[in-house]
């Protein structure tokens, strides 16, 4: 894949640079194809939405709305091969709340997965959380400007302009991979549950490493996915890149507990704003205390 000269993979579920009547009909109408809760994007604000699904960075792409994981539901079809017996009958219930003991909310869970007998009785269930990438920078800008004249801007360069949008892979996992292991995931994996993470393989690649398990003793699996290019159609298509199977009791520390760093830096870094301060003749803020006597 070339270096892009604008940030904007997909909109509406279209690359930008397909100007055809499927996709001409998703922009007028502002629809998304990959499973909404509604037939229209929402995402941001539901009369404006902001209808980018993926992004340039790099030589990747990166998608950035959570609802573009759906495309076919084939995230619930690798997550039930991990959680159940092939021959499971299962469905999918999306944005089920989950409380703590206290009846306090941790969240919901974006997708849970239920396998049930010929009666309809649940016999198991698991989770699937789908993560999606924040962005830095403005990505509103380079949309709007493209939405107002798709035909004649479709090869827009949109290089050096300014807050130029690119994924915030570390505000991603700290607000909220972390987060949501933490809180939903430790409650899930209490009950001895299984959790499938689903996301795009240019963040996977930003976490810290994992320790990998055997397929039978993972309680922790993440699916990781890219979007490949179909040239024929002009649309990109969700492909499963690689499944990675860990225990959640040793992955979790490795998200939510940072390395530290060399003592040593911070101690001259520290050395150096002393120094400095002292240069410019300010001592340090010190009083003397007054004798009562």
């Amino acid at each position: 894949m070339c270096m892009a000269i604008q940030p904007l993979a997909e909109v509406f579920g279209f690359p930008i640079d397909n100007l055809g009547k499927e996709a001409t009909r998703y922009r007028n109408n502002r629809l998304c194809p990959f499973g909404n809760k509604v037939p229209n994007c929402t995402k941001d604000k539901a009369d404006n939405p902001l209808g980018v699904c993926s992004i340039f960075h790099d030589d990747q792409i990166v998608v950035t709305c959570p609802v573009r994981f759906r495309e076919h539901w084939l995230i619930a079809e690798d997550a039930a091969r991990l959680l159940f017996p092939e021959e499971a009958q299962w469905t999918t219930l999306t944005e089920v709340r989950l409380n703590d003991k206290y009846g306090k909310s941790a969240g919901n869970i974006d997708v849970v997965l239920v396998s049930y007998d010929r009666h309809g009785r649940i016999i198991d269930f698991g989770a699937l959380e789908i993560q999606g990438v924040y962005i830095s920078g403005n990505v509103r800008t380079p949309f709007e400007y493209y939405m107002a004249n798709p035909s004649q801007r479709s090869q827009m360069d949109w290089r050096g302009k300014a807050n130029y949008p690119r994924p915030d892979y570390l505000s991603s996992s700290r607000k909220r991979l972390a987060p949501q292991l933490m809180f939903k995931g430790g409650i899930l994996n209490a009950w001895k549950k299984k959790i499938v993470v689903a996301l795009n393989r240019g963040f996977y690649e930003t976490l810290p490493s994992f320790q990998e398990v055997d397929t039978s003793e993972a309680d922790l699996a993440w699916l990781v996915y890219d979007l490949k290019l179909d040239a024929e159609e002009n649309r990109y298509r969700l492909e499963r890149h690689n499944t990675i199977y860990t225990s959640f009791n040793k992955s979790l520390p490795r998200i939510t507990i940072p390395e530290p760093g060399d003592v040593q830096e911070f101690l001259d870094d520290l050395q150096a704003k002393t120094d400095e301060k002292l240069d410019e003749g300010h001592p340090p803020d010190t009083k003397t205390i007054e004798s009562p006597f």
